[in-house]
């Protein structure tokens, strides 16, 4: 059973970022605020995610900027699954989800991932590079290791990302849908992934992609506790410290990894 605490894991990577660098130091810097005083560490729904029965707090891997970190990657989510938990990653660029997918999609039967982003992330490779944080659901869906892709948020889909989710059939909630009403459905174990460019700048402008027109904080809260779950894993991505010195990008990740693991904490799955 996939039924474990969920278990923050730091990938400090961000060697596969296309325009700026600054994802790798993220991790400690949402510890910094999911931690901080000003916080009693609970969720929305009155769970104590900090506590004793709470989340595990796993540290973050020590990650080279080379081909390797991937392999340690999905090295370090195959330990928190043996270990029995369910992986809460913290990024780190978009790049990442593709090696923890790779550790956990095939233990998962049915497997739905939701994406919350500004970008589809689908390219077949971006400027040569196939890993490259504009690439991994494209080699999460190529390889078989989710069944179903749903899309949040999308605002800057081009022609071939356009021809890539056709190809793998993925549902896509750009903002327009949005706005007019549509909304991410999901059955069965579902793993989430938020991109912090998914919400609008005004909410989190420390992210080094910044895409006006976005969600707001209140939505992709909203998102994570209405998803039936069972949640068997998340990633919360692509804050970039060095674009957010008054710490309100941090905040706003810490706030949905306090939500996410508290949702996590509510449901089960059942491995594949």
């Amino acid at each position: 059973m996939l039924d474990g605490r969920p278990t923050l894991l730091g990938l400090p990577y961000d060697a596969s970022s296309s325009f700026m660098r600054g994802p790798a130091l993220a991790p400690p810097r949402i510890r910094d605020e999911l931690y901080s005083q000003q916080s009693n560490g609970c969720a929305e729904n009155g769970v104590h995610v900090l506590g004793d029965a709470g989340l595990v707090d796993a540290g973050d891997l020590g990650l080279p900027d080379t081909a390797e970190a991937r392999a340690l990657i999905e090295a370090g989510v195959r330990d928190v699954l043996d270990r029995g938990g369910r992986p809460l990653s913290l990024g780190g660029d978009h790049s990442v989800t593709y090696p923890v997918l790779r550790a956990l999609g095939p233990r998962v039967r049915d497997l739905t991932i939701v994406q919350i982003d500004a970008h589809s992330d689908l390219y077949e490779d971006f400027e040569g590079d196939r890993h490259s944080h504009a690439c991994p659901f494209a080699r999460i869906m190529e390889s078989g290791l989710a069944r179903r892709l749903v899309q949040v948020g999308i605002r800057t889909s081009n022609a071939h990302q356009r021809e890539q989710a056709t190809r793998f059939g993925v549902t896509v909630i750009g903002m327009r849908e949005w706005m007019a009403g549509e909304r991410p459905v999901a059955s069965g174990p579902v793993y989430l992934s938020i991109d912090l460019d998914g919400l609008d700048p005004a909410f989190a402008p420390g992210v080094s992609h910044r895409e006006p027109g976005g969600l707001t904080v209140r939505e992709v809260v909203s998102i994570v506790q209405a998803l039936p779950g069972p949640i068997v894993g998340a990633d919360v991505v692509e804050l970039n410290p060095l674009q957010d010195p008054d710490g309100t990008s941090a905040s706003v990740a810490a706030k949905l990894v306090r939500e996410l693991a508290a949702r996590m904490l509510e449901t089960t799955a059942t491995a594949g």
